[in-house]
């Protein structure tokens, strides 16, 4: 079953775009599966002047007699109009028709010059017209290249881009409403907030009935998921796959990660930058470095659900078919808080601003030598310094005294003069009395379970 869910920002961008009196040309592009296109059709639904075109993979000459079919089933009198993109586009202007272009990529694919072509009519004759032009795309390197870049011939000529990011994971709980705090968070660590992998989830079942059925066996969607979007974004995927195996047990640093990949150092950049660009993979440093100059770089993976995969399921598909309905509670239970712990840091830095009433400047982990700070929040009024635990037990009093002993090695240029530090405390299973009585007497020490990330 398709559930919509949150996108009301994007709704309202792209209705904003088709009421005004003006051209528009939105581009709208991020990674697959995130519901683009169900976005776009959201926002046509009840609406006579549109035409959604999903292009395929096929010849230049099918795909422009199946944008023909689509345009006149809406607009009958273009059956007399020449077959071609420019002269199509010029009557459907004419029209101030809504045009959506679906999978944009598959077109540039056949036929290189239609960016070029898209880009004469539109200065030619579609500016002056109502007409709103919608490119749609997952492929982020074509779309990057052909459309957004400076060289692109159709650079500077959008009036909007829609560049789509997976759901929060407070939207990502509407596809489980009934599960706890505790076990809304592990599904987003697995499932991410990504719509197509959580509608996999049956909301009436427990979330490891799910992970079994949807990605541990062989007959479940997302069993080879990862690999088939690879294949298809990639042309030799094997070392790639080496790569993310390292980063999904915990590889961070070039050298780490080449190690464990059985990749030579100086080519692994290149990889690393391949599969940045496919926003698979991102590069994060010190809150306090600066991003230009910084050589502290690590790597994680930003999909989760990849993340898991490339932990619990690449290279074992044999044993996880031996083990077959037993597969999460042997190879997956013993390790999910370990697995899961990285994640809860990044949703603990992304809630922090929500949290304390402070005008942040920027929030993310800190690390230097042996120092490490799970959060860091730089405010106008002094760092907001923060430990995350997602174990069974509850937090004490001394990892507070840790906590404030790593805060006090953080310099950073801009803190100011009398800013004290505020210390926080997230935590799975929640605090000690001692701790308690601590947050109480002191106004520097706030303490956050898990429903305050929700």
């Amino acid at each position: 079953m398709d559930r919509f869910v949150d996108r009301e920002t994007e709704l309202e961008q792209l209705t904003g775009c088709y009421e005004s009196e003006t051209a528009d040309f939105v581009v709208l592009y991020g990674r697959r599966r995130l519901g683009k296109s169900e976005l776009v059709r959201q926002s046509i639904t009840d609406r006579d002047d549109a035409i959604y075109y999903q292009a395929v993979e096929s010849t230049a000459e099918n795909q422009l007699e199946q944008f023909v079919d689509a345009a006149t089933s809406q607009f009958p009198a273009l059956e007399t109009v020449r077959r071609d993109w420019e002269t199509l586009l010029e009557a459907l202007g004419g029209q101030d028709a809504i045009v959506i272009i679906d999978e944009f990529p598959f077109l540039i694919e056949e036929d290189e010059s239609l960016p070029s072509r898209i880009q004469r009519v539109w200065d030619t004759a579609l500016q002056e017209t109502g007409m709103t032009l919608v490119l749609v795309g997952s492929s982020i390197s074509v779309m990057e290249d052909k459309v957004l870049s400076g060289s692109a011939p159709l650079y500077g000529r959008r009036t909007a881009t829609i560049d789509l990011k997976p759901l929060s994971v407070a939207n990502a709980r509407q596809f489980f409403p009934a599960y706890d705090s505790e076990t809304a968070i592990t599904a987003w660590s697995i499932y991410g907030g990504t719509p197509y992998y959580l509608q996999t989830i049956d909301p009436d079942e427990p979330l490891e009935s799910n992970v079994q059925e949807t990605i541990l066996s062989e007959q479940g969607l997302l069993y080879s998921e990862p690999e088939f979007l690879l294949r298809i974004e990639l042309r030799q995927p094997n070392t790639y796959f080496s790569i993310l195996r390292a980063l999904a047990h915990g590889r961070r640093t070039p050298n780490e990660i080449a190690g464990m990949a059985g990749v030579e150092s100086s080519s692994l950049s290149t990889y690393l930058q391949t599969l940045r660009r496919l926003r698979l993979v991102e590069r994060h440093i010190p809150v306090t470095a600066s991003p230009t100059a910084s050589k502290r770089g690590r790597y994680r993976i930003v999909a989760p659900l990849f993340r898991f995969w490339f932990r619990f399921v690449y290279g074992r598909q044999d044993q996880l078919g031996l083990l077959g309905g037993d597969a999460y509670e042997e190879l997956v239970a013993p390790d999910l808080p370990d697995y899961v712990s990285p994640l809860f840091e990044r949703l603990c830095q992304e809630a922090l601003p929500g949290l304390i009433d402070r005008r942040f400047r920027n929030v993310g982990q800190w690390w230097f030598k042996e120092h490490e700070l799970d959060v860091l929040g730089l405010t106008t009024e002094g760092l907001v310094a923060g430990e995350c635990k997602f174990t069974s037990q509850p937090v004490s009093e001394g990892v507070l005294a840790d906590l404030e002993r790593t805060a006090s090695e953080v310099r950073w240029s801009e803190a100011p003069a009398d800013g004290k530090p505020l210390f926080v405390l997230f935590s799975r299973s929640g605090f000690t009395d001692d701790l308690q009585q601590v947050a109480d007497t002191r106004r520097d020490v706030r303490l956050f379970g898990l429903s305050d990330l929700l």
